[in-house]
């Protein structure tokens, strides 16, 4: 694999890991500890913006008294279908 191509996947799947971090945080409750506080915001402050974005389109599924937020699945898909185009991209310039 080529430099660009590599920087190019680490970004996708470093973005990836904060979208599943902050599904993780957001499921478990945590206890209040500064630090905890910090980096949830951090991955609020990352990855909301762009879930957003899919929260518009998909509507909460309610099972029960229960919400289910389908979006970081469509977030999910989306990044690794753009991953995929812009890698083919990537090689189609070489």
């Amino acid at each position: 694999m080529d430099t660009a191509q590599d920087f190019v996947q680490t970004l996708f799947y470093v973005y990836l890991l904060l979208i599943f971090a902050y599904i993780i945080t957001s499921w478990i409750p945590l206890p209040y500890n500064i630090w905890l506080n910090r980096i949830q915001r951090f991955l609020y402050d990352v990855v909301d913006p762009y879930l957003r974005l899919f929260r518009r389109f998909v509507p909460q599924l309610s099972l029960g008294g229960l919400g289910l937020d389908l979006s970081p699945l469509f977030a999910i898909v989306t990044l690794l279908v753009a991953n995929r185009l812009v890698q083919e991209g990537i090689e189609a310039l070489r």
